[in-house]
């Protein structure tokens, strides 16, 4: 198995393009194969290094690492002798209508109840009328010639899907500069490049169509398709990278986790709910393209957020070590049941370590108290409970009053990380300034 991941680089990548990334990868790593990245640059106008730079970035940081590159503008002599393939055995025809001529025979068709298809008009040319028009300083573009025939396939999300070829119009496979369109180089790539299973959004159905009779009129394998149903946001709107929703550089920007956004991304559009989990091989290990249904998902970031403090619930130290500086296996397993992004981690590392206004309301005779009741060093987990047994005793409180005040004395907080784990790192010189109204 061999597939590909082709965006165009005009923009930043939005969850939606990683999604179709990602399943892409997890479709080939599940059954051994390969994944292609592959950049479809050849709209020069609108294509820019940068986005090319960031979607490889993009993709580094998921974990998404390609077997295979191929850049489109460094493919055109393989078009270019496709073009001349396909205008030999007669399937591409000039065309020399300008964009406002087309434009008036789709309007036209339409108000007469009429499927806005090509006319094939350009057919009914004679070489001296070819040669009038182009003396007129017009270039042509090239129109694929559709056979009448059904057009099948089984789609591996969509089920079995057919149309008729005397129902689509003729594709333009070549621009007026020379320049090839998507469906042309996409296949073309997809051929010699021995991509075996195309898996992309379900706006390409109809592409599909058009495709699998190129692939036929080039003599090459018909890749097997799937067209999966397209990401809204929560209210519904489609996603697109030129407005920058939802790009993966600003969900990044916003802290959430790489593997947040795989688990995530993995679970929607399935009856399944996303659960954390923490490799890419685990993910793949369970995929199963059955499992995606027709009904377009809405990408909630809400629940995104919700799941990214799922995954740092149970990330394990060896995934965060030297993400923050000075931070320690024990820091980690203490801090990591109240954080929802990684960087909230530095706060309760700064409440630990660093030092913090102690919080001592009407209750500083019971905390002075309470620090002299702190046990000699060394702690652990067990201190927290024998150390408020102790207070608790002398002092008769209980409950919220008992141990608010020594939270926000030994914190600042009125809520944060299990005491009992917090209070080993915070250490006995501390925790008895802090007891005692110091800073510290």
């Amino acid at each position: 198995m061999k597939v590909r991941f082709a965006p165009s680089p005009t923009g930043l990548l939005h969850v939606g393009n990683a999604r179709i990334a990602l399943l892409n990868w997890l479709l080939a790593k599940a059954a051994g194969g390969q994944f292609l990245l592959r950049l479809d640059d050849t709209d020069t106008e609108r294509s820019e290094e940068r986005f090319a730079q960031a979607i490889e970035r993009d993709l580094t940081w998921l974990g998404l690492e390609w077997d295979a590159f191929a850049r489109q503008s460094d493919r055109m002599d393989r078009y270019d002798a496709a073009v001349e393939a396909l205008k030999a055995a007669g399937r591409l025809y000039p065309c020399y209508e300008t964009a406002e001529e087309l434009s008036l025979k789709r309007k036209a068709q339409l108000a007469a109840g009429r499927p806005p298809l090509y006319d094939r008009a350009a057919l009914k040319l004679d070489d001296a009328a070819r040669a009038a028009l182009e003396a007129e300083g017009r270039r042509p573009h090239w129109r694929f010639k559709l056979a009448p025939d059904s057009i099948e396939w089984n789609d591996l999300v969509r089920g079995p899907q057919h149309f008729e070829g005397h129902n689509l119009s003729d594709p333009v496979l070549i621009r007026e500069d020379g320049r090839p369109l998507y469906t042309l180089s996409s296949v073309v790539d997809d051929a010699e490049l021995h991509v075996t299973h195309v898996l992309r959004g379900e706006d390409h159905v109809a592409n599909t169509a058009v495709q699998i009779q190129l692939f036929q009129a080039l003599g090459a394998a018909v890749p097997t398709f799937a067209h999966l149903s397209l990401l809204t946001d929560a209210e519904g709107r489609g996603l697109s990278k030129r407005l920058g929703s939802l790009s993966l550089e600003s969900l990044k920007a916003a802290g959430l986790e790489a593997m947040t956004i795989n688990c995530y991304l993995a679970a929607l559009g399935t009856p399944d709910a996303a659960e954390p989990t923490a490799t890419l091989e685990a993910l793949a290990a369970g995929f199963d393209l059955t499992r995606f249904g027709r009904a377009a998902p809405k990408f909630d970031p809400a629940e995104l957020e919700h799941l990214n403090a799922r995954l740092l619930h149970v990330m394990p130290f060896a995934d965060v070590a030297g993400r923050l500086s000075g931070l320690t296996e024990a820091d980690w397993l203490a801090i990591r049941p109240n954080l929802t992004k990684l960087a909230d981690a530095e706060d309760w590392l700064a409440i630990c370590h660093g030092q913090v206004e102690p919080v001592l309301g009407d209750d500083e005779g019971f905390l002075a108290d309470a620090a002299e009741r702190l046990p000699p060093e060394p702690w652990n987990a067990e201190t927290w409970g024998h150390w408020t047994a102790a207070v608790k005793a002398a002092t008769g409180r209980k409950g919220k009053g008992l141990f608010l005040p020594l939270r926000l004395a030994l914190t600042g907080r009125e809520h944060g990380p299990e005491l009992k784990s917090l209070l080993p790192l915070i250490g006995h010189d501390k925790a008895a300034r802090r007891l005692r109204g110091e800073k510290a």
